[in-house]
C-alpha cells in the first residue's frame, strides 16, 4: 500500500506543479531566463526530458515524505496538510531562494518557485495523509 500511496501523491504533486507553472507560465519564463520560440513557448517544450525528471523528483519527494510520516506518527489529513506545508516553506523553498539570490535571478522567480515547493509538498502531504 505504501508505493501506491506515494505514487499518488506523486502525481497529485506533479499535477498541481502542471496547474501552478501554467498560471504563471509568462512570468515564469521571464524570471527564469527560459528561451521562447515563435509561438511564445519555450524552445525546448517538446522534450520529454524535464517532465520526466520532474515526476521522478516527485516521486522521491513522496517517498521520502511518507517515511517521515511514518516515523513520526503523521496519521491525520489536518497533521498531513500542515508538515506538508512545513516541509514545502521552511525546508525546500529557503533552498529555491538560496539558489535564486546566487544566481542573481529576479526575486519573483524565488516567489514561484518557492510556492510551488511549498504548495507541491501540501498537496503530497495531503494525499499521504489520506492513505
Amino acid at each position: 500500500m505504501g508505493i501506491i500511496a506515494v505514487l499518488v501523491a506523486a502525481l497529485a504533486g506533479f499535477g498541481f506543479g502542471t496547474v501552478w507553472y501554467m498560471s504563471l507560465a509568462k512570468p515564469w519564463m521571464a524570471a527564469a531566463g527560459v528561451e521562447v520560440g515563435d509561438d511564445g513557448r519555450p524552445v525546448n517544450s517538446k522534450n520529454p526530458l524535464p517532465y520526466i525528471s520532474a515526476f521522478v523528483m516527485a516521486i522521491l519527494v513522496a517517498g521520502m515524505m511518507r517515511h517521515v510520516f511514518v516515523m513520526s506518527g503523521i496519521d491525520t489529513v489536518g497533521k498531513g496538510l500542515m508538515t506538508g506545508l512545513g516541509l514545502g516553506l521552511f525546508v525546500a523553498a529557503p533552498w529555491i531562494v538560496n539558489n535564486v539570490m546566487f544566481s542573481n535571478k529576479p526575486k519573483s522567480l524565488a516567489l514561484i518557485d518557492g510556492g510551488y515547493a511549498a504548495g507541491g509538498c501540501t498537496v503530497i502531504g495531503l494525499v499521504l495523509a489520506l492513505f
